[in-house]
């Protein structure tokens, strides 16, 4: 299916401010998604030292909008084992 490329702008620029970051995590992660480690390689390594953003403290803060992995597996038909 092909996408036209202004379309996807139109997009996220009707987006809420507090939403454009999401949008953006998510296009890029799947941007590179096919060169991402495996679980055997992140294991291996070294945890970062980046702070976390505001939006990720309040995320984590929040209980609004928690999802277990079987929950997010069913709702979005995932083939892969969530924790």
């Amino acid at each position: 299916m092909a996408v036209n490329k202004e379309d996807v702008i139109k997009l996220f620029e009707l987006l809420p401010e507090d939403a454009k970051q999401s949008a953006f995590d998510y296009l890029q992660f799947l941007s590179i998604r096919h060169t991402r480690p495996d679980w055997k390689e992140i294991d291996k390594m070294e945890p970062d030292a980046e702070p976390l953003t505001e939006e990720e403290l309040r995320q984590m803060k929040s209980d609004a909008g928690y999802v277990t992995g079987e929950d997010a597996k069913r709702e979005f038909g995932l083939q892969i084992d969530l924790p």
